[in-house]
């Protein structure tokens, strides 16, 4: 088996091979960016940290520095990190929301990529930022995605205090500049987290959360650190799997990988039924995620003979992914989000951005709300190795994330498929006890036999996620993107 057959497909894309490294990401402009740092004798840290900031630029509905950003960092001789930019409840918490600014934690993004490119770039943050800082002062198209969630989230941006925001109301095709955003992207590669977390930006950020009734404060800010933590790894035969740590929920897909090799044998067309009753056994220990690898030692049931329906996984969407390897041997494998579309939709009109909702991730039990706490995130980007290489796996979708990622590696391991063919092959998504599947999937039938609630929907649909892939096979960077929205990959 090979991770890099060819294909001309149209919906299979083929594995490409670089020197220098590769990038793969949520939109063909987030890759020019990597690549760009790669050209310019950049790390896949400096890379990934330029896709991400254009992803803020271009994408501020699933992403942007009012968000956060978690990723997992593999270095030749090194141990794999794990870094957590994610950020704490109000330390002056009184309730939590699911929208506005109650739903408010401390944007950790900024933080994230200082200490990200401390540790593994070394290019200039001023230097890597400046792509995105570019297309900020300059303007980019609205897309008609980005048009269609402008209109649907009117009334949100509104409430947000978002009317003068530059993108508010701006129709599909509209080149739009946000010099705002422009100018908070040159402090942060001048100045470092400073300019965030502390001084004029904090106090800016602080009164457009308080103006609005939430508790946010600048000794929140201040006091924000990033966390890096040693990953949660498993083994199933001859993957390595390394997942985020807590507070990511990450560890279900540790816990349903973890059931899998120790599964034993079963008929290869059971592979879906198997990975959909695990993914529903995990999702019931979300609450308790902050166990972290002590969830591994829980054992996951399941009947190979007919759906358990047991629920658990949401609705919920958004999130961008960014995937990047070197020539050094580093791959990084991140996401960034601000939760909901435009987040809380909180606009800070000094910034030029719009501040995440991640207090609606909070449920009960040891991820109940609480003063500085952090809640639950659904970000899970993943490293996988074996003997031929290592790759970064990251795709949005919220709760579908574990899902697909487990699609994936189920293809890898069980199906003996290519990079390129089991990221394009169809997929299903457990949501709120339906599952939806992609209508050409031809394991419909299978499913339906087993008793699955199956809604077939139209291939491509957003809430089967885009896959974003690089790292190396052998020594040779590869990069791999899916065929689903905006997402693409670049080579140097």
């Amino acid at each position: 088996m090979t991770l890099l057959a060819e294909s001309s497909s149209s919906t299979v894309r083929p594995v490409l091979r670089g020197r220098l490294g590769a990038v793969s990401a949520a939109h063909p402009l987030a890759v020019a960016a990597g690549q760009e740092m790669l050209i310019g004798g950049g790390t896949a840290a400096d890379a990934a940290i330029a896709a991400q900031a254009v992803l803020c630029v271009v994408m501020p509905d699933a992403c942007g520095l009012g968000g956060d950003m978690l990723a997992l960092v593999h270095a030749p001789g090194t141990a794999t990190v794990a870094i957590n930019g994610t950020g704490k409840a109000p330390l002056a918490f009184e309730r939590i929301a699911n929208d506005g600014p109650h739903s408010i934690t401390v944007p950790g993004i900024v933080d994230a990529w200082c200490e990200l490119s401390k540790r593994a770039g070394r290019l200039p943050l001023a230097r890597v930022l400046d792509p995105a800082i570019r297309l900020a002062k300059n303007g980019v198209r609205v897309s008609p995605t980005l048009a269609k969630v402008l209109g649907a989230q009117r009334a949100r941006l509104e409430r947000g205090g978002a009317q003068t925001w530059p993108l508010f109301d701006q129709p599909g095709g509209a080149v739009c500049k946000q010099p705002r955003l422009a100018g908070l992207l040159e402090r942060v590669g001048r100045e470092g987290r400073t300019s965030f977390y502390e001084g004029v930006d904090a106090r800016a950020l602080v009164r457009a959360v308080r103006g609005l009734g939430g508790l946010l404060s600048e000794a929140d800010l201040a006091s924000h650190a990033t966390v890096i933590a040693k990953p949660i790894e498993t083994q199933w035969q001859e993957l390595r799997v390394a997942a985020q740590p807590p507070m990511a929920q990450g560890v279900l897909l540790s816990m349903a990988v973890n059931a899998l090799a120790g599964a034993g044998d079963f008929p290869s067309d059971l592979n879906d039924h198997v990975a959909i009753e695990l993914t529903e056994a995990a999702f019931a220990f979300r609450s308790q995620v902050a166990r972290g690898e002590a969830l591994l030692s829980e054992a996951l049931t399941l009947d190979f003979e007919k759906a358990g329906h047991r629920g658990g996984p949401r609705a919920y969407l958004h999130t961008a992914g960014v995937a990047a390897s070197d020539a050094g041997g580093r791959v990084v494998s991140s996401l960034v989000s601000v939760f909901d579309d435009f987040g809380s939709a909180v606009y800070v009109p000094e910034l030029g951005i719009t501040l995440n909702n991640r207090g609606a991730g909070f449920t009960e039990g040891d991820n109940a709300a609480g003063p500085g706490k952090r809640p639950v995130h659904t970000l899970a980007p993943i490293l996988v190795a074996d003997s031929r290489g290592v790759f970064g796996l990251a795709t949005p979708g919220a709760d579908g994330q574990v899902q697909t990622l487990l699609q994936l590696l189920i293809g890898i391991q069980r199906d003996g498929l290519d990079l390129a063919h089991v990221i394009a092959r169809p997929r299903w998504r457990s949501e709120n006890g339906s599952l939806l599947v992609e209508r050409s999937h031809a394991g419909i039938g299978k499913l339906q036999s087993l008793g699955h609630d199956v809604v077939p929907i139209v291939a491509g649909e957003v809430r089967f996620g885009a896959v974003v892939c690089a790292g190396f096979i052998g020594d040779e960077p590869i990069a791999a993107a899916d065929w689903r929205r905006e997402t693409w990959a670049g080579v140097a």
